[in-house]
């Protein structure tokens, strides 16, 4: 059984598994479609990746445009992150509005992130492992992004001079994809 807290942003849920241990270890269930159409998130999966970064690092703010937008389910299985999501949907009554949640597989929490909104994460730990599941494919010319420390959407990151990949270096403003963001349908 997981315990499923829908968080500020419509959509967005912090997931916290049924762990069973001793000192041989643990198990948990990581996904079970009954529970989570059980609790709202009728989602089909269709890709899962691994990533694993350094400490510093922070990824983001990635999505995916219609029609190849994605929904994601995200964990860390090694070392902590902070991990964020803010809404795109210009529809929405949060439109332009943050969340974040702490991941650890120390906490072994995951994180619900719905179709419209960008994410990224912050790694705090020597070594991260990060894994998510997409309910779309990766598709080169559909992907987005919103550069990590734009002042309109006011990010509390903990970073100051985070590592960023060239890419994530180049990512546009909230304020400069406003049209853009009008005219996609989520």
């Amino acid at each position: 059984m997981m315990k499923f807290t829908s968080l500020s942003l419509p959509g967005l849920m912090l997931i916290e598994p049924q762990v069973f241990g001793d000192d041989r270890g643990f198990f948990m269930e990581t996904y079970s479609k009954k529970e989570f159409v059980k609790n709202g998130i009728d989602i089909d999966f269709v890709q899962d990746n691994h990533s694993r970064s350094s400490q510093f690092v922070l990824r983001g703010l990635h999505f995916q445009k219609p029609p190849f937008a994605q929904a994601k389910l995200v964990r860390v299985t090694a070392g902590e992150i902070l991990d964020v999501a803010v809404d795109i949907r210009p529809d929405s009554p949060t439109f332009g509005k943050w969340e974040s949640a702490h991941l650890s597989a120390e906490n072994k929490n995951m994180f619900y992130v719905p179709v419209g909104f960008a994410h990224g994460f912050y790694c705090l730990t020597d070594v991260v492992d990060f894994q998510y599941k997409c309910s779309n494919f990766y598709n080169k010319d559909s992907e987005g992004g919103i550069i990590w420390n734009d002042r309109d959407i006011n990010i509390g990151w903990m970073a100051v001079s985070p590592i960023l990949s060239d890419k994530d270096k180049l990512l546009p403003s909230f304020k400069s994809q406003l049209k853009e963001f009008q005219s996609l349908k989520w």
